[in-house]
């Protein structure tokens, strides 16, 4: 079985690509790629993660979260989605790193499925829009107690990825920058479902509804219809043209209203980002899908 593990991150798609698959699932099911509803598997496995962190993977766990998510034998490709992978919130960023948990977790998640081929999908975000999103939905009220008195400029995405890479080298990882999804929707749906990049899917364009005006979505879906069959670059520059054109701005526009996250800090944040995912894609073994 194939196993693909979207991990996040926290205050990226919110669950987005999930329901978008599960939009598709009649058509992936006869493809063989299945992708369970949330409840069937989040908090079970929530309980499974926290009971390995301490030493302990029962017998036959595989067995019984196929028999939870209602298969009788697994498919051939399973996609499981939950930010909450790599930890909560407050294991987000605390301790001065991104997701300290994610390499032990990913080793469980090797243990439980050892016979199986696991990828992970995972997107980052500038840590200048991240940071302050995700210590929103801690107990956490200042920057300097949330990271525990780390700079914010020292943290790396690279340096989680590279500690997972390291310790589960037989695991491919696909990378993207959360700011990059509208112009990638497509490419991300389709490679974490398996499918050819002709392969039609619903809700491939759902993303663009929300960030550009009725007026723009309007003449974006007329354009399509009159151009069929483009390549998937021709499809980023016709959506990369339309947004700069047609892009509702206050669906777009992020409040930073943090004390000390200054427009200096920002800007410097934001170009140490870009280095970040310079970095990365010079990783081996991960697949960095950029516009």
């Amino acid at each position: 079985m194939q196993l693909v593990l979207h991990a996040g991150a926290h205050v990226t798609d919110e669950d987005r690509l999930l329901k978008c698959l599960i939009a598709n699932q009649d058509m992936l099911a006869k493809r063989g790629t299945r992708m369970p509803y949330p409840k069937e598997y989040r908090k079970l496995l929530r309980d499974i993660l926290h009971a390995a962190a301490q030493g302990t993977i029962a017998d036959h766990t595989r067995e019984v979260l196929m028999d939870a998510m209602g298969f009788d034998e697994p498919p051939e490709r399973l996609i499981l989605s939950n930010p909450g992978f790599f930890g909560t919130p407050k294991m987000a960023a605390s301790g001065g790193a991104f997701y300290t948990s994610a390499t032990r977790r990913t080793q469980i998640f090797r243990e439980i499925f050892e016979r199986d081929e696991i990828e992970m999908f995972f997107a980052i975000c500038n840590p200048a829009t991240f940071l302050p999103a995700v210590m929103a939905q801690t107990k956490y009220d200042n920057m300097n107690g949330y990271l525990g008195g780390t700079d914010p400029t020292e943290m790396r995405w690279s340096d989680m990825i590279e500690r997972v890479r390291d310790a589960i080298p037989d695991i491919p990882i696909t990378v993207w920058c959360n700011e990059d999804t509208p112009l990638i929707w497509g490419q991300i749906l389709r490679e974490m479902a398996g499918v050819d990049h002709v392969v039609p899917m619903e809700g491939e364009y759902a993303l663009m509804r929300e960030i550009m005006t009725a007026v723009g979505m309007t003449r974006f879906d007329a354009y399509l219809k009159q151009h069929p069959g483009m390549t998937e670059m021709q499809k980023r520059r016709v959506i990369s043209a339309f947004l700069d054109k047609f892009a509702d701005e206050d669906a777009i526009e992020e409040e930073l209203d943090l004390p000390g996250w200054t427009e200096e800090l920002i800007d410097e944040l934001s170009d140490l980002y870009d280095e970040d995912v310079y970095r990365i894609g010079r990783i081996p073994g991960i697949n960095l899908i950029t516009p």
